[in-house]
Parts: structure tokens; C-alpha cells; sequence
């Protein structure tokens, strides 16, 4: 998979490229990540980016030319184009699952009070969210779709059924997970975690699924 980043702060993105798993998978080249600095495409002697909203108010929006103009250096047949704003597509297990189906992710991240509404439109670009709240900007927004999607590539994560297992992925939150020791300030693992019965271990991980996706997130479930 490609993944092209636009942003106005590029350093945000040194350290997470380099790191843990996303930092393994670039490195062997399952996965191609060009971040690319928006600044760069801006036509006048300070660089500029944003400028004053028409009809007033507080902050500053990012201007339409140098966004446009850095997206469009990857030419017509770049791949799925996506804007990363708070009044976008809220980021769910579906939609992380369709941008993992596509070889070529094109990801903008806006600033301040948000980008020209004409670069959506003329890009054209998809606004994604990833939760009912403002960030200062779009990077850290930008690291969670990475994350989210990259790790359904083939060979980015070790084992290649363990996302299978993962909150959202059968309409539940993940099973508790406890390792040793086997007893830790008083509590310790249940039993049936160390009885070799699969069977019972499997059971038991679906009903424990069951009561902690009930607790943290009733409105999962179809009575919820």
C-alpha cells in the first residue's frame, strides 16, 4: 500500500514513521509513506497557507491554492483522496476495512478553523472523522487511520488472524487478556485461562466479550 501524507507540519510524523510495527512494515516495504509539506506548493514569499475567513470570525482557515496544488503534484490517477475534519465520515471497523482494500491512500490534514470548503470539491476529497471532538489539526487524526488501516495489510502484524479477533470485529469488544504472573496484588487469572480446555477457553473468552462489551459499550449490542 501507498499512503501520501499533505500537511504543514511534517516533523509530526519523524518519529510514528519509524516506530513499532508501521515503522517495521516501511522499513521491509509493505508500505510505501511519503509525507509531503504543504508549504512547499505555496506561491508567495512567506509561504503562506491560511489567510482571514470571508464574513469574519475568530482563527484562520488553510487556503485552497496550495492544497489543491500540492494534492495535484501526484498527478490525475493519485488514490483515494481523504480530509481528515471533525464535520467528516465518522472512522468506524467498516470504513477502516474499505480504505485497507485500496493500494493508494491520499491523506490531507487541515489546521485552524478548517480548510477551504473548495478544496473537498475540487480534489475531490472524502472528510473523515475520527470522533464527535476538535484537535488542533489533522495530523494526529491522520496516525489513527494509519494505524487503523495499515494493520490490515498482509504482513504488517505478525500473526495474520489476530485483527480477526479484534474490538468491533464480531460486533463486540475484544476479550479481557491477562499474562503472568498468574496472581498479581491479590487477583488472579481465571481459571479456566490455564486449564488447557479449549473448548471452555473459547466459551468463556465469548461470554466475557459478551458482559465487558454490556458494561463499556451497551449500545453495541441489539438491546443496548
Amino acid at each position: 500500500m501507498r499512503v501520501d501524507i499533505f500537511t504543514i507540519f511534517p516533523g509530526i510524523f519523524e518519529s510514528p514513521l519509524r516506530e513499532s510495527l508501521l515503522g517495521k512494515a516501511i522499513e521491509t516495504g509493505l508500505l510505501d509513506v511519503r509525507v509531503h509539506d504543504i508549504r512547499g506548493f505555496a506561491t508567495d514569499r512567506h509561504r503562506s497557507t491560511d489567510d482571514e475567513p470571508y464574513g469574519g470570525g475568530p482563527g484562520m482557515v488553510m487556503k485552497p491554492e496550495p492544497v489543491v496544488a500540492a494534492v495535484e503534484s501526484l498527478g490525475p490517477d493519485r488514490g483515494r483522496t481523504i480530509l481528515l475534519s471533525p464535520a467528516g465520515r465518522r472512522l468506524d471497523r467498516d470504513l477502516v476495512h474499505e480504505l485497507a482494500a485500496e493500494p493508494w491512500l491520499v491523506l490531507v490534514c487541515g489546521r485552524y478553523e478548517g480548510v477551504d470548503e473548495r478544496v473537498v470539491e475540487v480534489l475531490p476529497a472524502e472528510e473523515v472523522s475520527i470522533g464527535d471532538y476538535v484537535l488542533s489539526g489533522g495530523e494526529v487524526p491522520t496516525l489513527v487511520v494509519l494505524e487503523a488501516v495499515t494493520r490490515l495489510v498482509p504482513g504488517v502484524i505478525g500473526s495474520e488472524g489476530s485483527h480477526e479477533r479484534d474490538s468491533f470485529e464480531e460486533g463486540l469488544l475484544d476479550h479481557p487478556h491477562y499474562t503472568r504472573p498468574p496472581e498479581f496484588r491479590g487477583m488472579r487469572v481465571p481459571e479456566v485461562l490455564v486449564s488447557g480446555n479449549h473448548a471452555e477457553i473459547e466459551r468463556w473468552r465469548r461470554e466475557a466479550a459478551l458482559e465487558k462489551t454490556r458494561r463499556n459499550r451497551p449500545d453495541m449490542l441489539p438491546d443496548g
